[in-house]
């Protein structure tokens, strides 16, 4: 594989088009609504949508929803061979409303059974593998790190606020840390996201820091080099799973050995791309959104791109439907 993902798929309802949160005893109208897998399933399928041979390692219930992420995964090309079925467990959900272009989210969800390495299957060879912190030790990691694979980590929203330092340990075997800003200042105790950077450099050879509309980011703690990105500014539909393309698209062109720079850009450019469309998944572009998107700006910034988009007929990449049923939605 070219990247092994582990981690927790959730199925995501995304309404679009709002205008405003219903306040209690309202009831608000959406525009748009769209199904697809979530969770680590955003990322797995932007890095396969980008042509890395992904594999994910996951826990999937036998309900419908569980059936319905794993049919979609198989059909986007994800290996589920280190992935497994309970019957005794049901799908973590996910609702996830856009509006003001951004988003809020209610999730449910049961603990994921796992093994006591902290997968459900075995850890498969891959030159890469990416990691979600959650504050507890996963022993596959070091050992993927010692296996020579390159850890990619990135961390999740802290709803108890306490932000612990020790839940970066774990970084301690990791090649890289992707957070947005929020997540960087809090755990590092800064209040910028460059300061956040520089002290995260201390802990990981690679740091990178999102930042929204801002931009991204980066420092080679080997080199000392500091780069940043600006966003690309397009009409955002759906934030939902952004920063996990960003995270694929970084991924991607740093196993395609791009400079810096480059690879900041282009993951810029994919999370960009990717709030075009709702769901989180299934709004990850594929070459030919990317090749359609070069030929409509011829950005200077962006002409490394020609080395990297694929020849030939590229189609654009399926997105989300309406309801599990696979109905499409037309708004």
């Amino acid at each position: 594989m070219d990247l092994f993902v582990s981690g927790d798929v959730y199925l995501d309802i995304v309404f679009t088009g709002l205008r405003r949160l219903p306040r209690p005893g309202e009831e608000t109208w959406a525009p748009g609504m769209g199904s697809s897998p979530g969770g680590i399933a955003n990322l797995a399928v932007a890095a396969a949508r980008l042509g890395l041979r992904t594999g994910l390692g996951a826990a999937f219930s036998t309900d419908a929803y569980g059936e319905f992420c794993r049919d979609v995964l198989r059909e986007q090309g994800i290996d589920l061979g280190p992935s497994r079925s309970f019957e005794d467990w049901h799908s973590p959900v996910t609702v996830s409303l856009a509006y003001e272009r951004d988003r809020s989210m209610i999730s449910h969800a049961h603990p994921a059974p796992a093994r006591p390495g902290g997968l459900v299957g075995e850890l498969p060879a891959a030159t890469a593998a990416a990691v979600s912190l959650t504050g507890e030790r996963l022993p596959w990691v070091r050992r993927a790190a010692r296996a020579g694979t390159l850890v990619f980590a990135n961390v999740g929203w802290d709803d108890t606020a306490a932000w612990p330092a020790a839940a970066l340990d774990l970084l301690e075997d990791c090649h890289a840390f992707l957070p947005n800003a929020g997540e960087a200042m809090h755990y590092t105790r800064t209040d910028t996201p460059r300061a956040a950077l520089r002290r995260l450099a201390d802990r990981v050879p690679l740091a990178v820091v999102t930042c929204g509309a801002e931009g991204a980011l980066a420092i080679d703690a080997s080199t000392g080099e500091i780069v940043a990105a600006p966003a690309v500014p397009v009409e955002a539909l759906d934030p939902t799973g952004a920063g996990d393309v960003f995270n694929a698209g970084f991924i991607a062109a740093t196993l395609w050995q791009r400079p810096l720079r480059e690879r900041l850009a282009f993951a810029n450019l994919v999370a960009a791309l990717s709030v075009r469309h709702f769901g989180g998944s299934l709004s990850a572009p594929g070459w030919g959104d990317i090749a359609a998107w070069r030929a409509a700006t011829r950005d200077e910034a962006y002409g490394f791109l020609d080395d990297l988009i694929p020849s030939g007929d590229l189609s654009r990449a399926r997105r989300a439907m309406a309801t599990i049923a696979r109905l499409p939605d037309a708004a």
